[in-house]
């Protein structure tokens, strides 16, 4: 069974690995941080935040300094996905940021049906808006439809 987690991860609970959604690469132990069997790309923050003011000229161009900030990218090492990008002070660790409990995972999916993508619902926004302008229309006279 293989249980969605990010746009780009999902977890394999029959042999307890991250994989990649998108080429089904094995990553990492999913007891692990998935971070750990990416490839990293620690990328200078000027490449991405270009100065705006002329470096030269001036010392804060309102680009990150690299001595302040460093920006991680992690990448899936059979298709290059992107998988995550984080901000972290150099020398930080990478986040640890989903951290699941695999055998509650296991026993909260045992009997339910594997997902291959994610539910898309309703568009809300749009659903209000037609039903606002359908208001509008009725309490104006308006009697054409869209």
């Amino acid at each position: 069974m293989k249980v969605l987690i990010t746009e780009y991860l999902r977890i394999n609970l029959d042999t307890e690995m991250w994989e990649c959604r998108r080429c089904g690469h094995e990553h990492i132990s999913a007891r692990e941080n998935y971070k750990r069997g990416l490839l990293v790309y620690d990328r200078d923050p000027r490449e991405i935040h270009k100065p705006l003011l002329d470096t030269t000229l001036y010392e804060r161009t309102y680009s990150p300094d690299p001595q302040w900030c460093r920006i991680l990218e992690y990448y899936c090492s059979k298709c290059g996905t992107l998988v995550e990008a984080e901000y972290l002070p150099p020398g930080h660790p990478p986040v640890h940021d989903i951290e699941l409990d695999i055998d509650a995972l296991k026993a909260q999916w045992v009997d339910r049906e594997e997902v291959l993508e994610p539910v898309i619902g309703p568009d809300l926004a749009l659903e209000k808006v037609k039903h606002g302008r359908a208001l509008h229309a009725q309490a104006h006279g308006h009697d054409h439809q869209h």
